[in-house]
């Protein structure tokens, strides 16, 4: 008996090889699989105080028409801090190049300068073989400084000195080292760093020209930029985000495997990673979009050992204080470098929902300025269930009647939490003793007998009273278990109502509230530092709340 034999037939399978061997197309292409982003961006919200507001979307890219550039990943460079917190982001970047070539997407390895080492690679005869495209763009081949949507706003670092962040004695020791491996301390790149695998199939380029026609050539539309860095290689190279932005590509940063050449004794004077943030941000607003590894990866996005800052998401909703202004100013200023935040704006256009709400789903803290809005459930439902996961809280002024109406019932599809004051503050809010005239006497707070070695509060206030803007809230009764730690009354008609407590609500979690928060208060001393060591003690964190607090008697 003669045993079957199953075979391809031949007019199936010749086509498909004689594609594959007339247009060079890849196994990997023909397998190509789609990729799905949460793709973000920031969008002008208030042109006279120049407010942005982080808005996402879903897109998903077809990975043969995707490519992904590794910028300047180079063997070695003049800063050493630089080259360690590279070492530390490869072996997460060679994930990702493993996963979007798995998928289709193109990779190019594009290590400025260094060329040479490359000279024999297929790789490199794969750029360089590229057909020349017929829409090859003016000056594709030079470094781009900037694009017109920048002007609209001011750069938000000063680079000017380089941007090198080593130690003086580490960075004399590291360039010895490189003089005696017969490297330009100044410019030691020879090739890519090794921990990155190129593998065939992958291209390698440092020219705009070239790289321009190989995504011509491959139909390519999407682009994504890993690598160093994002102030200058990663903006500016021929092959970088200006250039492929400004030239009609769908190109986004990954903004977890990236870093900058940010010195933090320059201004704005924030820690390194903190101005890498105000480096993405810029690019948000005025670039391109970013995405994160994990997307990708799954898991976590990445982030360097050093960056121990806790995720702040601000909730801002409200009109009558004007805290989206004083807020955004506050941790500009006072807390960029001890906390990773994001400000989540309501949408001026529809006031009930915010936008950029999923910045919570990766909050530690949340902090809440909203005055009564009505969520969409999508929206309220992940902040029900962060909250009631154990996520600290803290909320000021309003934020006790952030999320119930005042009278009337929410639209279709959205819903009010009433109980958010009482269950999660630990507040009873209702209304205020009604001195908001300017005629008016004003509230008089103080700081509670019980509380004067609270260290949210020793040291804050003088003896006695002072006075505040804030117009008094009814807050008493407080939810069992509060710690009140500022009182207030008007004028000698009104007993004390609490003015700002602590609490650890029913889900274990810290929360401070207080409902001071007039925008006059955020021009105050006082109010700024209660609300620096509020959060810092409601995020958990003893030794910089510590390191805030000045012995008494101190200058």
């Amino acid at each position: 008996m003669i045993k079957k034999i199953n075979v391809v037939p031949v007019p199936l399978a010749l086509p498909i090889l004689l594609i594959m061997a007339l247009f060079c197309v890849p196994i990997s292409t023909l397998n190509a699989q789609e990729i799905d982003l949460l793709l973000r961006s920031r969008r002008l919200i208030e042109p006279v105080q120049s407010r942005y507001a982080i808005e996402h979307r879903r897109e998903s890219w077809s990975a043969a028409e995707t490519a992904l550039i590794v910028c300047d990943m180079w063997d070695a460079h003049h800063c050493l801090n630089a080259v360690r917190r590279e070492l530390e982001m490869a072996p997460r970047m060679n994930r990702l190049l493993h996963a979007m070539r798995d998928r289709g997407a193109l990779i190019i390895h594009a290590p400025s300068s260094c060329m040479e080492a490359y000279k024999d690679h297929p790789g490199r005869e794969i750029a360089k073989t590229a057909p020349a495209a017929g829409n090859i763009p003016d000056n594709i081949g030079e470094w781009c400084h900037q694009i017109p949507s920048e002007e609209r706003g001011t750069y938000p670092i000063d680079q000017s000195d380089g941007g090198e962040d080593d130690d003086v004695h580490e960075h004399e020791k590291w360039h010895d080292q490189l003089a005696s491996q017969g490297r330009n301390p100044r410019s030691p790149w020879q090739k890519q760093i090794e921990l990155l695998e190129i593998v065939d199939g992958d291209a390698i380029s440092d020219q705009g020209v070239e790289i321009w026609n190989l995504l011509e050539d491959r139909g390519i539309k999407n682009v994504v930029l890993v690598g160093v860095h994002t102030n200058m290689c990663v903006l500016g190279r021929p092959f970088g985000l200006r250039q492929m932005a400004k030239n009609g590509k769908n190109v986004v940063l990954v903004r977890d495997l990236t870093d900058t050449m940010y010195n933090p004794l320059r201004w704005p004077y924030v820690s390194h990673v903190a101005g890498t943030d105000l480096i993405i941000e810029h690019i948000e607003k005025y670039v391109c979009p970013t995405v994160t590894s994990e997307q990708i990866l799954g898991g976590e996005a990445f982030r360097f050992k050093s960056d121990h800052r806790p995720h702040l998401v601000c909730l801002l909703g409200e009109k009558e204080y004007n805290t989206a202004k004083s807020v955004e100013a506050f941790f500009r200023d006072q807390l960029a470098s001890t906390f990773k935040y994001s400000l989540v704006h309501a949408d001026p256009e529809a006031p009930n929902e915010f936008l950029g709400w999923k910045e919570l789903e990766t909050a530690d803290v949340i902090f809440v300025s909203v005055r009564r809005r009505t969520l969409p459930d999508e929206q309220l439902q992940l902040l029900k269930t962060k909250i009631r996961a154990g996520t600290p809280v803290i909320g000021i002024r309003t934020a006790s009647h952030a999320f119930s109406l005042n009278g009337g019932k929410p639209g279709e599809g959205y819903s009010e939490w009433p109980e958010f004051d009482s269950v999660v503050l630990g507040g009873n809010y209702h209304m205020h003793h009604g001195n908001k005239k300017p005629t008016d006497p004003k509230t008089s707070i103080r700081v509670v007998e019980s509380a004067q070695r609270n260290p949210l509060v020793s040291g804050l206030l003088p003896e006695g009273e002072i006075q505040v803007n804030s117009w008094l809230y009814k807050t008493e009764p407080l939810a069992e278990g509060t710690t009140v730690l500022v009182s207030g009354r008007v004028g000698e008609r009104t007993p004390h109502e609490p003015v700002a407590w602590t609490y650890i609500n029913p889900y274990g979690a810290r929360v401070f509230y207080t409902s001071l928060g007039h925008e006059d208060d955020f021009d105050t001393e006082f109010f700024g530092e209660l609300l620096k060591r509020s959060l810092l003690w409601t995020a958990g964190l003893p030794h910089a709340l510590a390191t805030t607090i000045k012995p008494s008697g101190a200058e």
